[in-house]
C-alpha cells in the first residue's frame, strides 16, 4: 500500500544551519545513498552502548545503499524528511505487523541525522505519518522502542504515547527489553 497524503505538509522552515525548504516526501530510490548515511549516523548514535558493538556494526552494514534502494520500492510506506543538506530523516510504516500493539498502525521506524536532532523535525515527521496513516483508517497507532534509548522513549511520551506493551529482543545473546507505545 503506497500513501501519499505529504502535500498538505509541505511548509517552509528555516534551519540554524541553513535557511531552506524542509519538505516530507515519499522515499526514491535515488535516496539510497543518503538513506544509508542517515541510517548509520542515527543507529550509531541512538543504539551504541546498547546493542551490542558487533551485531551494531553488522546491522549498520547490510542497511547500505543497495539494502534502501530496495526498500524504496517495497509495499511498505518510507517518507524522507528533505532540506536544503538532503535527505536528514526517514519515517518507515504501514499496517501493524503484529498484534501486542493493539493498534492497526505501526512506524516500523523514525529517525533523524543527528546533525539536525533537536529542531522539531522529528515531529513534523511523525505527525506527517500518524497523519497519512490516519487518512487509510489507522488513526490508533504503535511503536516499538528499545527500553534503554531514553531518548526515543522521552520523544515518545513527549507526543502522548501511553506504554502498553514489554517485550524483549534477543540479539548476540543479549536481552534487549523494548516498550511499545500508542497513540490513540
Amino acid at each position: 500500500m503506497v500513501f501519499d497524503a505529504f502535500r498538505h505538509l509541505l511548509r517552509p522552515w528555516e534551519s540554524v544551519m541553513s535557511t531552506s525548504t524542509t519538505s516530507i516526501r515519499r522515499a526514491r530510490p535515488e535516496d539510497a545513498g543518503q538513506l544509508s548515511a542517515v541510517f548509520d549516523e542515527a543507529w550509531r548514535e541512538a543504539y551504541r552502548g546498547i546493542i551490542p558493538g558487533v551485531s551494531l556494526e553488522r546491522m549498520i552494514a547490510q542497511r547500505g545503499p543497495l539494502w534502501w534502494r530496495a526498500a524504496t520500492r517495497r509495499g511498505r510506506p518510507l517518507a524522507v524528511v528533505e532540506t536544503g543538506d538532503g535527505v536528514i530523516g526517514y519515517a518507515a510504516y504501514g499496517r501493524a505487523r503484529g498484534g501486542a500493539l493493539k493498534s492497526p498502525g505501526e512506524i516500523d521506524e523514525l529517525y533523524i541525522a543527528p546533525s539536525h536532532q533537536g529542531l522539531g523535525l522529528g515531529r513534523r515527521l511523525f505527525r506527517a505519518v500518524r497523519n497519512d496513516l490516519g487518512d487509510h483508517g489507522m488513526a490508533r497507532i504503535g511503536v516499538w522502542s528499545l527500553a534503554e534509548n531514553e531518548r526515543a522513549r522521552a520523544f515518545y511520551a513527549g507526543l502522548g504515547g501511553t506504554v502498553v506493551a514489554q517485550s524483549v529482543d534477543r540479539m548476540a545473546g543479549a536481552l534487549l527489553p523494548k516498550v511499545a507505545y500508542r497513540f490513540c
